[in-house]
């Protein structure tokens, strides 16, 4: 039972506890100050992300802007000093994760005034679904007559926007295909707000049916429109991507939420560095495979290694299995038994495909192979691609020790610091156990050391065409080529990853993520386990039960460093000003 009282207690109530002392606690006795904190403002916020569900509307920007600040000055209160380390850390991560949202907010804010030319009818749309929020009856013929009103709007946009037109205004293609994706989920929220009466009031349908059976037409070949005339995708295109670069100033910000002390073009000096150790060892297997400098031909037949049509299943279960017991077998990971026996696998769909081409991870291993639909040279891409060693060389990345671990014990410890989740710890975790196994000799020939090179070799690469394509200097097509030429993808993978990467599904740094964050446990790993600090299972226990957090804060937390209030990245664990010839 929740008592009346208790509700609304906060940040600010919490705040009042730790400056009293009244409470009769020491430092040293104190239970956690920072925990009630963090859980309240993961049910605050979800209850507001329910609520406020249209995020393209001024109500919902406006009540997250308050929201974050809200939460930052209540935050202010608390007196840092009087808290534990593990209470500091905690404090730390809450104040950045409502810093990111804040930066978050005002490059959304930016997008949305961009669009507003093209969505003349957005705010009549925002009438409706605030009426909704607030559970008002609608009144139907004023219902209809702003749906008639919006495809009276959406007609004179197409018009006015048409390429064909004279004096037709000239529209970014990045802020048309915005509008695109704005379009679809306008249109989904409407489908629920005429379901939530349709039927229920009889008034209602009356007015409402025919006009918002015309207005949800209007918007689908408005969305079409845009594609095709001011993006210049036809209807059957499945190649051409197009992103929606945030700039060098948002990098930057994003780049200090996540405690990374590198700039965009530092970040690619360092993916450069990897990129040449992986190409000297690339090298050396291809001279092995007697292949010579001619690296790309050594990938070309490691490609031929894959299994029939049907197969592929089977040797997922088994790699996933061989990956379990080497970390078992080498002490470096506690792998409980109910985590080696409640993972599961599921064959992944043609069209999920077109925007994941490898299999993923997670609670579930998601295999992606030939299906029947796809065309012959879809079918031997995707074969080719998803061969035995680069299957081998990935499928632990993805279930243990990789992402289905991490899963497992983000569900059963220190589980309210899961808003703090990033692909720097997430993405990076698992790329560091690529690394390890490369260490440990998990790779016996040079096929096998192909594969994991090639992985390798694409996360720097992604560092690589992110930061470019995010600068503004490199476009979608560029990035496509440069993963062909530079890890040796197929066409169709290769375009399959950048769609992934600028399809909006992802954050600017998410690519950039796995590298950087293996090699920050990379580093933190020779701080802690070479200096014989902890044992290897020790330090690998110790990340996964901390849970997931930036990954300078995990150090601090692990290294109980001294922290402050305004405690900035400092950690440069690649190096001082990392720079490349």
């Amino acid at each position: 039972m929740r008592f009346p009282w208790v509700i609304g207690l906060g940040v600010a109530a919490v705040a009042l506890m730790v400056a009293s002392p009244a409470m009769g606690e020491s430092d040293g006795s104190r239970a956690s100050t920072m925990r009630p904190v963090i859980e309240q403002y993961s049910a605050d916020n979800a209850a507001l992300e329910q609520t406020y569900s249209f995020d393209l509307s001024r109500s919902h920007m406006q009540r997250f802007k308050v929201f974050y600040a809200s939460e930052l000055e209540s935050l202010s209160k608390i007196d840092f000093d009087r808290l534990n380390h593990e209470d500091q850390v905690d404090y730390l991560l809450l104040r950045n994760l409502l810093m990111s949202k804040q930066h978050q907010w005002t490059i959304r804010q930016r997008q949305i005034d961009e669009m507003q030319p093209l969505l003349p009818f957005e705010k009549n749309v925002e009438t409706l679904l605030d009426a909704k929020r607030l559970m008002q009856r609608p009144e139907g013929e004023k219902s209809a007559a702003l749906l008639v009103e919006m495809t009276k709007q959406i007609a004179a946009a197409r018009k006015q926007l048409d390429p064909g037109t004279q004096g037709a205004r000239k529209i970014d293609p990045v802020v048309a295909n915005r509008a695109v994706h704005a379009t679809r989920e306008i249109s989904e929220a409407l489908h629920d707000w005429f379901g939530q009466y349709d039927g229920y009031d009889p008034t209602f349908t009356w007015w409402v049916e025919q006009p918002y059976k015309d207005l949800d037409k209007s918007l689908k070949d408005y969305s079409a429109f845009l594609k095709e005339k001011l993006i210049g995708i036809a209807p059957d295109d499945k190649t051409t991507i197009i992103g929606d670069p945030v700039g060098r100033d948002a990098l930057l910000a994003d780049l200090q939420d996540n405690l990374i002390p590198y700039t965009p073009e530092e970040l690619t000096a360092i993916a450069q560095t990897e990129y040449d150790w992986c190409m000297k060892e690339m090298l050396k297997a291809s001279h092995e495979m007697g292949y010579g400098d001619n690296w790309h031909a050594a990938v070309e037949k490691v490609k031929t290694m894959h299994v029939a049509p049907g197969e592929q299943p089977e040797l997922i279960r088994k790699l996933v299995v061989e990956g379990s017991d080497f970390v078992k077998k080498n002490d470096l990971v506690t792998v409980p038994p109910l985590a080696d026996e409640t993972w599961r696998m599921i064959m992944m769909t043609p069209e999920r495909q077109l925007v994941n081409p490898f299999f993923t991870g997670g609670d579930e291993i998601s295999v992606s192979y030939p299906t029947d639909t796809m065309t012959f040279d879809q079918r031997e891409m995707s074969m080719r691609g998803n061969n035995i060693p680069f299957a081998r060389a990935t499928a632990f990345h993805e279930m243990i020790p990789g992402h289905f671990l991490q899963f497992y014990m983000s569900e059963r410890y220190n589980v309210y610091r899961q808003p703090f989740e990033t692909p720097f710890w997430v993405e990076g975790n698992s790329l560091y156990w690529e690394m390890l196994f490369w260490d440990k000799g998990f790779e016996h020939t040079p096929e096998e050391r192909v594969g994991a090179l090639v992985w390798r070799m694409h996360r720097s690469a992604r560092v690589i065409f992110t930061m470019n394509f995010h600068l503004g200097k490199w476009t979608p097509q560029q990035c496509v080529q440069f993963l062909i030429d530079a890890v040796g993808f197929e066409p169709d993978n290769a375009t399959a990853e950048v769609r992934r990467s600028f399809d909006g599904s992802v954050g600017p740094l998410y690519q950039s993520a796995y590298l950087m964050g293996a090699l920050q446990l990379r580093a933190l790993r020779h701080e802690l386990v070479d200096s014989k600090k902890m044992s290897e299972r020790q330090f690998h226990d110790t990340i996964l039960h901390e849970n997931a957090m930036p990954i300078e804060l995990l150090r601090a937390d692990m290294e109980g460093l001294k922290l402050t209030r305004d405690y900035k990245t400092n950690w440069a664990y690649y190096g001082p000003h990392p720079t490349h010839p």
